[in-house]
């Protein structure tokens, strides 16, 4: 059999999906749970117990010999305490048992994560709970179930929770702006796809580097002579070492029911991309963390190492994750899709002018949502998105938006009048405008791509929020239209005066340029340049009320992951000033101080031998070397000082300027000094692998 006849048979043969749940499942526990999930009710203990035994049956049919809850605490990755299916029959016997009690419902240490004060440390106990709309999967020889993880109190402690809450919001606004229209949909649901970038590099080359094991990226490094700029790796041909793991990838992702389906070499040397297929949030939000663990572990098979920092190397282009988002209906309309009928357009611009008006008012929480130490690396430098929010429309739909806005014909030459009336307003195209990668949020035919996302982040955060601000505009909308007494007349002024009123966030030039900072101020727009400033936005009034109304979050659930997010950054931002002060110490001083000697030692070789014989070369090489390891030596001892005299004590948000302006700026300061002293030390005495090498490894 041909590998590609193999793809559907492999394809989700890891996974308790509903077609493999046909085959294990009694129907009558079938229909209660398909009932369950259309009505949002619990599962009888009855039926849990049903499908907990078929799911044994399947899990040890194909090896598995544990089972774990599945979750996705604050720390950032996923979480699992495994136990076996055996238990005690007595007489020195076992059986493989698995209760309906145990899939449901699990009970791990909740002191031990991140939980910004909701937990206290002698208060371990916490739930994780089971996600009957996540299909359990086996990895590892262990049946995995996707659970969410809570509190004692029923406080959210994971990524998975406010996910859930913000797709029913969403859910329950656009069906009663849908009613309006007299559409019959029974169910909208947040479609996502992710775009992964990643680089690859030999794991013999990152065992020589304590930076790239204990932080993710490079601390110090110079840049090699050739990179990215003769943009001969994007797109080209796989090397032999890249080719083999990405195929064995693709095959651990299909078997676990990942529509992986396009993959790439990315711009800069050794950075490649994976992207799946869209699909619905939930789903999506666990896949991806299955991508990441999954790229990880088969880089390891390959002697390779994944790095999923946003930027391992300094300037060399970063790694984001893109989120393509929509929102769907059951009945298979995409209401981001412009359509071919006056009515479904009108429908069309209500969903943008939401979108737009949401974008506008919560820019701040859109940009605390991607805001954390390894992304601040990224925006802004000229391959990833400024930290200005902003969305790009194309020329097209900005002219429409002019055009409803001013109340005049729209000129293109199949355009007539743009008056939102639904026998009068003519379709409009799709996709007419080039794709603009400067912008945070990009429409691109029928969907928003935020571009902003980090590669090593969780994406379940992002589109929280983007789902949260879509029900808040779409709850707004629907109060105003539900009592109109003429529904058209009321729809067109409100669609207008919106685009009136948030036309300043649509920018459909270069984020990339300095006049466009300065554009962005005159129209009110923030600019959170890092995660310090970032991070205080969070727990905005407006922000603290929208979340709670919407039941996104509790307020006392938003404060925690203000904590936990500064808690966070703070410890990322030691962990590599210390890194780095260590890596100085033992390595970089000394090798430094050896070259000097042996510069030296040439030195007095040669005017022993022969006074007359020129030494410059040697004399300005060991004065530069001398004179830059010194002032390493100063810039490391004031690195040291900062951490040592911090106090963490201090509230959150002092720490958070603290860590930023005083430890971030020196150890940015003993970096370039580091550099330089890379480019004159011979390669012989320098201590760890350079660019060079690392890019150019695989």
């Amino acid at each position: 059999m041909s590998e590609a006849t193999r793809i559907p048979e492999l394809f989700g043969s890891l996974v308790f999906n509903e077609r493999t749940m046909e085959q294990y499942v009694p129907q009558d526990a079938m229909d209660v749970w398909r009932g369950c999930l259309k009505s949002g009710q619990p599962l009888p203990l009855s039926a849990a117990n049903e499908i907990a035994d078929a799911m044994k049956t399947w899990a040890l049919e194909h090896g598995a010999t544990h089972f774990t809850h599945w979750f996705q605490p604050l720390s950032g990755v996923t979480a699992e305490k495994h136990d076996s299916f055996i238990n005690n029959a007595g007489g020195g016997r076992i059986i493989m048992d698995f209760s309906g009690k145990e899939l449901v419902r699990g009970e791990p240490d909740a002191s031990s994560f991140p939980n910004g004060g909701l937990r206290a440390t002698f208060e371990a106990r916490g739930y994780s709970a089971w996600d009957p709309t996540a299909f359990a999967f086996i990895k590892d020889g262990s049946l995995c179930i996707p659970t969410v993880f809570c509190s004692y109190s029923g406080q959210a402690l994971d990524k998975k929770t406010p996910l859930l809450r913000s797709i029913s919001a969403v859910n329950r606004a656009s069906l009663r702006v849908l009613k309006l229209f007299g559409d019959d949909a029974e169910k909208v649901t947040p479609q996502i796809g992710a775009e992964q970038e990643y680089f690859l590099i030999d794991r013999k080359l990152y065992l020589k580097r304590m930076d790239l094991q204990l932080c993710g990226r490079t601390l110090f490094g110079a840049k090699p002579p050739k990179g990215q700029e003769l943009d001969d790796h994007y797109f080209g041909a796989f090397r032999p070492r890249v080719g083999a793991y990405m195929q064995e990838l693709d095959e651990e992702l299909w078997k676990l029911g990942v529509l992986s389906k396009t993959k790439h070499n990315e711009v800069a040397p050794g950075q490649h991309e994976m992207a799946p297929i869209y699909i619905d949030a939930n789903t999506a939000s666990d896949q991806n963390q299955l991508v990441m663990e999954t790229m990880k572990k088969v880089a390891e098979r390959h002697g390779l190492v994944c790095l999923l920092h946003e930027k391992p190397f300094a300037g060399v282009n970063g790694s984001g994750k893109h989120v393509n988002w929509s929102l769907a209906t059951d009945t298979g309309k995409n209401l981001f899709s412009p359509g071919k009928t006056p009515s479904q357009n009108a429908l069309f611009l209500l969903m943008l002018a939401a979108f737009i008006k949401g974008v506008d008012e919560y820019q701040e929480l859109l940009r605390c949502s991607v805001a954390f130490a390894g992304n601040d690396h990224r925006l802004g430098a000229q391959e990833a998105p400024p930290a200005i929010i902003s969305i790009f429309l194309g020329t097209e739909l900005e002219g429409i938006i002019d055009a409803i806005v001013a109340e005049n014909d729209y000129t293109a030459p199949e355009h007539k009048s743009l008056r939102i009336g639904v026998d009068v307003l003519p379709s409009i195209p799709q996709d007419t405008t080039d794709r603009n990668r400067t912008s945070p949020l990009a429409f691109t035919g029928n969907k928003f791509e935020f571009r902003m996302p980090g590669s090593s982040q969780s994406i379940a955060g992002p589109t929280t929020i983007l789902n949260a601000i879509m029900a808040e505009e779409l709850d707004e909308f629907y109060e105003q239209l539900k009592d109109a007494p003429d529904f058209t007349a009321a729809l067109h002024k409100l669609i207008r005066d919106t685009f009136s009123a948030h036309r300043r966030i649509i920018f459909n030039g270069n984020g990339y340029e300095e006049a466009w900072v300065h554009e962005a101020e005159k129209r009110g727009l923030a600019n959170l340049r890092n995660t310090a400033e970032a991070l205080p936005a969070y727990i905005l009034p407006k922000n603290i009320e929208m979340l709670t109304r919407q039941g996104v979050y509790s307020r006392e659930e938003i404060f925690s992951r203000h904590e936990v997010h500064i808690e966070k950054y703070c410890k990322v931002i030691r962990i590599e000033a210390a890194t780095l002060v260590d890596m100085v110490q033992h390595g970089i001083l000394n090798a430094a101080s050896e070259y000097e000697a042996a510069l030296c030692s040439t030195i007095s070789a040669k005017r022993a031998a022969a006074p007359e014989l020129a030494c410059h070369v040697e004399t300005s090489l060991a004065n530069a070397v001398s004179s830059l390891n010194e002032q390493l030596l100063e810039e490391t001892i004031a690195l040291k000082t900062a951490l040592e005299t911090v106090s963490d004590d201090a509230e959150p948000e002092t720490l958070l300027h603290y860590y930023h302006d005083e430890v971030e700026e020196r150890t940015v300061a003993v970096r370039k000094t580091i550099d330089k002293l890379e480019v004159l030390t011979a390669s012989k005495y320098w201590p760890y692998p350079t660019f060079c090498e690392l890019l150019f490894s695989v």
